[in-house]
């Protein structure tokens, strides 16, 4: 039976050869019953003619129908909110741009209104990750969807506060997001690109059985945060987020209780904060200037929101340019564990390329434990140019960082730091937001380690590049620390207090030895 909603595909075709037909016969026509062109539903594509309401409805007549795929042929589609729906996709054909349009000056209208919170849990986290409708394209318990096509998401229109991008823009009509996901199943995310995301390139939270595949995000905020979601894969993608982080892993309580993100896959993907806004998707790769310094993230961090936890973690094949460098963070009560990360590569790291961090900040529910941070294996990771500050890994009193192996890793930082820096005693700071610069200057050039647990590094070298007071490694209240076949720059290599178990071998610059209890030497 055909639909009354619309012509049949016949009649769709005399229409287009004879002239009748308002917009020309597109390829998608032809393809199957399946797909569903939004020109026919009234979108004009011109850039200026808000198209929402068209798109809206391609996309309710095809998941009527069962699902199928709504077509976006070459145009500009100004939008507003674009609602998904369950067995539906959306395709962006070749020159096809979904323009995220500027919220209209009267209260109403405009993007949809953010959901209510319950106001128990809203203050665990940021309010952009509390809230998914009023974004660009969202979609909230919704099975079988998917984004694909090599055309354009541009977030133009979304707002980013009043001071550029701090601050969430939280009035009526407004929207900060660029697609949106909740409680959702089944989804594919693959080869469209993402132009000034506003808050999040990608918000997806409670996630499940994901594919995020060759995406390019060149944008203001975070690139793509994975909250609480299971059975992820992440390949092939291109971020550069200036602004923030590039590919976040999270665990909030924005679900209303604790989820883990796990079964995550993390390969083949760049991040890098080194880039003006826009130029990499350009492909004139215009670096940021000098007023960019100590504003550049662009990484791969999983945390800070960590109330669920991680766990099941591979990361592998994936380079960093201009960035924070790797951060594995637990701070609000959960475990992160099982993780390997392989085949890493990073040149000009502005802060710590590697950063390990349990603290007690607490963010969530009164009377949650301490959280764990364990079994995390690190191998194959070249760094070049890193700052001032070395690699860390920190944990706290009575709940150290454990079951640590770092192998074959070199690691060439900038040095050249004074003497008095080689003697300075960090705050514990157990408490405070996790950032690499969270204890201030560092006494190593490579390493700090302080509360930690069966540590191992096989193969490592650090070098300088410009000669450096501090020894390599600074070791504080760790117990097992085993190295083997490790090298550094001329001078001390380790300065270690309350370590028991220590043991290094095959070390040309220091002999081989076994210290059973150390309360402080410089080794």
């Amino acid at each position: 039976m055909i639909s009354r909603l619309q012509p049949d595909r016949r009649t769709l075709l005399l229409m287009g050869a004879t002239g009748l037909l308002a917009t020309p016969l597109l390829a998608a026509d032809t393809l199957g019953e399946g797909w569903v062109n939004v020109r026919h539903f009234g979108a004009r594509g011109d850039g200026s003619a808000i198209d929402t309401p068209a798109i809206n409805k391609a996309i309710e007549y095809a998941a009527a129908r069962g699902g199928g795929t709504v077509y976006f042929p070459a145009g500009t589609y100004a939008c507003y909110s674009i609602r998904l729906k369950s067995r539906v996709g959306l395709h962006l054909d070749h020159g096809a741009i979904i323009l995220a349009a500027k919220a209209p000056e009267a209260s109403t209208g405009g993007y949809d209104l953010a959901e209510p919170q319950d106001p128990s849990f809203e203050p665990y986290q940021d309010y952009g990750h509390n809230h998914w409708r009023n974004s660009l394209i969202w979609g909230d318990g919704l099975t079988d969807i998917a984004i694909t096509g090599s055309g354009l998401i541009w977030g133009k229109g979304l707002g980013r506060g009043s001071d550029g991008y701090r601050q969430d823009p939280a009035g009526p009509g407004t929207g900060n997001k660029t697609i949106a996901l909740k409680n959702c199943r089944n989804v594919l995310l693959r080869d469209f690109r993402i132009l000034e995301g506003g808050w999040f390139g990608l918000l997806l939270t409670g996630v499940d059985n994901l594919t995020i595949d060759n995406l390019l995000i060149d944008t203001n905020r975070d690139g793509m945060d994975l909250d609480c979601c299971r059975n992820v894969r992440v390949s092939n993608c291109t971020v550069n987020s200036p602004w923030d982080d590039g590919i976040c892993p999270k665990s909030s309580f924005a679900l209303g209780y604790p989820r883990s993100t796990e079964n995550l896959t993390i390969e083949n993907c760049m991040v890098t904060g080194n880039y003006e806004i826009g130029s990499v998707l350009a492909g004139t790769w215009k670096k940021r200037g000098p007023e960019a310094a100590g504003h550049i993230f662009g990484r791969i961090k999983f945390g800070t929101e960590s109330n669920g936890g991680f766990k099941n973690i591979t990361i592998t094949n994936c380079t960093f340019d201009g960035s924070q460098g790797l951060a594995l963070e637990t701070v609000d009560g959960a475990n992160l564990e099982d993780v390997t990360i392989s085949n890493i590569t990073m040149r000009g790291s502005v802060s710590s390329p590697i950063f390990m961090r349990l603290g007690r900040r607490m963010r969530g529910p009164k009377e949650r434990p301490i959280g764990t941070l364990k079994r995390v294996m690190i191998s194959n990771v070249s760094s070049s140019g890193a700052s001032l500050l070395p690699s860390i890994i920190a944990g706290l009193p009575d709940h150290p960082i454990e079951d640590i192996k770092i192998s074959d890793v070199y690691l060439h930082q900038m040095g050249g730091a004074p003497e008095s820096i080689a003697h300075l005693n960090p705050p514990a700071n157990e408490d405070h937001y996790p950032e690499p610069n969270m204890f201030g200057d560092l006494p190593a050039s490579g390493f700090f380690i302080r509360h930690a647990r069966n540590v191992e590094f096989n193969n490592v070298e650090v070098a300088v590049q410009q000669a450096d007071p501090r020894p390599a490694y600074r070791i504080e209240h760790v117990d097992g620390a085993d190295f083997f076949h490790v090298r550094a720059p001329a001078g001390s290599m380790f300065s270690l207090e309350d370590v028991r178990n220590f043991a290094v071998s095959s070390s040309a610059q220091v002999p081989d030895q076994r210290l059973a209890a150390i309360r402080s030497t410089v080794i």
